[in-house]
């Protein structure tokens, strides 16, 4: 078995991590944060170093764990270990990144400047519907999360406060903050990509 080749310490890492997968599989959201607390610094490394660009790397790092949760049953132990299986779908993700910033670019220098925006042809009222209906939208599935993510996720995102900041105004561990947050960006985005 693969195990064989890794010292005694790495062996009883990956078998961590399929014990995480195994509950991840299950649904569990402790093992997700378990999995993303062990290996989003080296995933965020890796698409990084691809991209180049530290907003893009956390977005697709997020996109990342997002297709861990959604599609856990895609890891099969018996092919690999989890580490270099996880590694590789983070590396597809990022070269995909950067061959859809190519293809925007290059469609960007081949449209004529006398032919407008798609956006910019819209009328004005249409804009403001889909941006209220949206705001509607995202101000729905806030008030359905639990109050602690929702509070954290306001402190966040529309205080401006750290996540060090947060735990010290809510009087939690930062660990508990960041879990709170990262889940409830999770459900908010599932939810908004369930209702396009």
């Amino acid at each position: 078995m693969f195990l064989a080749a890794f010292s005694p310490k790495e062996s009883d890492e990956v078998s961590r991590d399929a014990t995480l997968m195994q509950r991840l599989l299950h649904r569990d959201v402790s093992a997700f944060d378990e999995i993303y607390e062990r290996h989003s610094r080296m995933v965020y490394s890796l698409v990084l170093r691809i991209l180049r660009q530290g907003s893009t790397a956390e977005e697709v790092v997020q996109d990342v764990f997002l297709q861990l949760w959604r599609k856990s049953l895609q890891y099969d132990a018996h092919r690999g270990p989890f580490v270099p299986w996880l590694l590789t779908l983070a590396r597809n993700r990022a070269l995909d990144q950067l061959r859809l910033k190519g293809e925007r670019q290059r469609r960007r220098e081949e449209q004529p400047e006398d032919y407008p925006q798609i956006a910019a042809a819209l009328p004005e009222y249409e804009r403001v519907l889909d941006e209220k209906r949206r705001a509607e939208r995202v101000r729905s599935l806030m008030s359905a999360l639990p109050a602690a993510q929702k509070k954290a996720i306001e402190l966040a995102y529309f205080e401006g406060l750290s996540h060090s900041e947060i735990a010290a105004a809510l009087h939690e561990p930062l660990g508990t903050v960041k879990s709170w947050i990262r889940n409830g960006l999770l459900r908010l985005r599932e939810g908004l990509q369930a209702s396009s």
